[in-house]
């Protein structure tokens, strides 16, 4: 999609999904999505709906008791005398490279190729002690789902972005970010295009979706159950999946 397929942003506004239950594997997400939107007014076409990745995980059972995990030599050694060893070795079933390490902190790249810290483990906001949850098995295919249900239910064309927060080098705090998308398209192509003095662009792309993500993560709550909210005001509908927001491995200058 060039720019010109990208309507302009007038108002932009992020309205949080209140009311969700606690969720549990196998529950309707996109139906109880359904319900807190129709609370919060409706959807309406181009309407972005994002929600946090950990609510997917849970209904896809994407959930690991620790008290199931034999921790190996190299989870031992890489957890350190402050870590859990049965945490690390559940990170380092869920990569394929360990890109840095200091235990117990580890950045691993993940089967998606995710370059993120604990390839995206994570032990809060679990449903069960001494649990931890994993990123979904396949993000776009879970947006895609969600999707398909939610314009089903709500007769409306609208995305979806599955988000999670990052950490970013050389960057205090966390950040939200795209992991799956469905009905939009990621990134912004600029290139070819001049910008306000007329020189044309060689190489600017916008992480759109990123920047869709992280609007939401303003209303979503941790702390709150607030596990999705609405962006609204922003026409990005497309074809596109979150694997083009990976840096190919041949363009990363930085490990």
């Amino acid at each position: 999609m060039s720019s010109r397929d990208v309507s302009p942003p007038g108002v932009v506004s992020a309205i949080p999904l209140e009311g969700l239950p606690e969720l549990e594997e196998s529950d309707d997400l996109a139906l109880l999505l359904h319900a807190a939107a129709a609370r919060a007014g409706g959807l309406r076409d181009a309407d972005v709906v994002v929600v946090a990745q950990k609510a997917v995980s849970k209904v896809e059972g994407r959930v690991v008791r620790l008290a199931d995990v034999e921790p190996s030599a190299r989870a031992i050694e890489l957890a350190g005398p402050d870590g859990d060893p049965r945490q690390v070795e559940t990170i380092l079933r869920e990569s394929v490279d360990v890109v840095r390490s200091r235990p117990p902190l580890v950045i691993a790249e993940t089967r998606h190729g995710f370059v993120c810290a604990s390839a995206g483990v994570d032990a809060s906001n679990t449903p069960a002690e001494d649990t931890v949850v994993l990123l979904p098995l396949d993000p776009d295919a879970s947006a895609r789902r969600l999707r398909e249900r939610l314009v089903a239910l709500a007769a409306v064309d609208v995305g979806v972005i599955v988000s999670d927060s990052f950490g970013r080098a050389w960057r205090q705090g966390t950040t939200d970010v795209a992991l799956g998308v469905a009905g939009i398209t990621p990134l912004l192509d600029l290139r070819g295009t001049a910008d306000a003095r007329g020189r044309e662009l060689e190489t600017t792309q916008i992480a759109v979706a990123d920047e869709i993500a992280a609007a939401a993560e303003l209303v979503l709550g941790k702390a709150r159950s607030v596990p999705a909210a609405i962006v609204r005001g922003v026409d990005v509908r497309g074809d596109g999946s979150a694997a083009e927001l990976v840096m190919p491995r041949e363009r990363d200058l930085f490990r």
